[in-house]
């Protein structure tokens, strides 16, 4: 029944985000102007006024730093901490901190590979988390399988990372997690992944907009056994000009979907 209900995540999400209950509330305004114009006129400006906001870059840093609490990035200090940390056990220990990446979609295939590839946001990760291994030399590993709106039979998301970090950036992955549909499933199927491997600490890897979820997720699965520390990256950032942050963009309609669909998400406890 829940995988059930899970499945139309997608279509919920196209339904609840920008911009179509905005038009529809447009639609409420006109028809309530035909009885009482001034509260009519209010309801179009409202709607009016929010499509501008839920288009505009600087809108989705707000929501970023207010809404969704993205933590800092990891800092230089941090890293050689790390670093400190996985250089201090004896050969041949089992890794006591790892690297995750979580998978953000894939493309079932590129035309220009004449493969499957990964999304942006996913290679996007994956790159940062090769960077974040050899900073530390901790183990990296990926956890994603094929999202809700995908279908069976295409290759999981972990697969196509394995293969790309082989062949583009000569890392061997340690952990392939690739039966995971969303964060929660992520958190849930990585889990015995990293307690078998001995792992006490992980350096989980995602977009800044997606880490308070993520964390907390991760945070349920693992419990007191493993330190989850976010790595976050991706982060929506303003431009030099701040005027255009606050104009309608094709990026800003973009970031705020995205940001507003991990507010929906946190809400409801995905």
């Amino acid at each position: 029944m829940l995988d059930t209900l899970a499945s139309f995540k997608p279509f919920l999400a196209a339904l609840l985000l920008p911009p179509v209950p905005l038009m529809l509330l447009v639609l409420v305004g006109i028809r309530v102007m035909t009885r009482h114009r001034g509260w009519g006129f209010l309801v179009v400006l409202l709607a009016l006024g929010s499509m501008w906001l839920t288009s505009t870059q600087g809108f989705a840093a707000v929501l970023q730093t207010y809404a969704l609490r993205a933590p800092r990035p990891l800092g230089p200090i941090d890293l050689q901490a790390l670093r400190d940390e996985v250089h201090a056990l004896p050969r041949g220990e089992a890794p006591a901190v790892a690297i995750l990446v979580l998978g953000g979609g894939m493309k079932p295939r590129a035309p220009e590979y004449g493969v499957s590839d990964l999304s942006g946001a996913s290679l996007e990760r994956l790159r940062y988390g090769v960077w974040l291994s050899r900073q530390t030399g901790a183990p990296l590993g990926f956890s994603g399988g094929l999202g809700w709106a995908q279908q069976d039979g295409e290759h999981p998301e972990a697969r196509i990372a394995s293969r790309i970090a082989k062949e583009e950036y000569g890392v061997t992955l340690r952990w392939i997690e690739e039966h995971s549909r969303d964060t929660r499933e992520n958190a849930g199927r990585s889990a015995p992944l990293l307690r078998q491997s001995g792992v006490k600490k992980v350096l989980l890897v995602t977009h800044a907009w997606h880490m308070r979820r993520a964390a907390r997720a991760f945070g349920e699965a693992l419990g007191s056994d493993v330190a989850v520390v976010p790595a976050p990256m991706g982060y929506f950032n303003p431009r030099p000009d701040r005027l255009l942050d606050w104009l309608p963009s094709t990026e800003g309609i973009a970031q705020n979907r995205i940001a507003l669909r991990e507010l929906l998400g946190w809400i409801a406890g995905a």
